[in-house]
């Protein structure tokens, strides 16, 4: 291996980490909570907000990788998922006032 495959290796490993430790947890919480007709509030919105500012930051590194586009993909749906829903919910909230 080289010195840049060593190093994106070990920037995969961390992000593969830091989703099964922090993100994936984070979000499923969000999805429940939208799910049944929660709103986000403002640490839920700067937790997305970070998480689609990553996902820009790390398109290069996935092009390379082509085996965690999958993976990728699903999460960004999830994503999508949850501020589509949370736009309902927020929708429908100021509907009832």
């Amino acid at each position: 291996m080289t010195q840049s495959t060593d190093k994106e290796a070990g920037i995969i490993q961390a992000l593969a980490e830091r989703l099964e430790k922090q993100r994936l947890p984070i979000a499923l919480e969000l999805k429940a909570k939208v799910d049944q007709g929660g709103l986000l509030n403002g640490a839920d919105i700067a937790f997305l907000e970070e998480v689609f500012a990553d996902a820009r930051q790390l398109k290069p590194l996935l092009d390379a990788h082509p085996e965690w586009q999958d993976l990728a993909a699903r999460m960004l749906g999830l994503y999508g998922e949850i501020t589509a829903k949370a736009l309902e919910n927020e929708q429908a909230a100021q509907k009832g006032q």
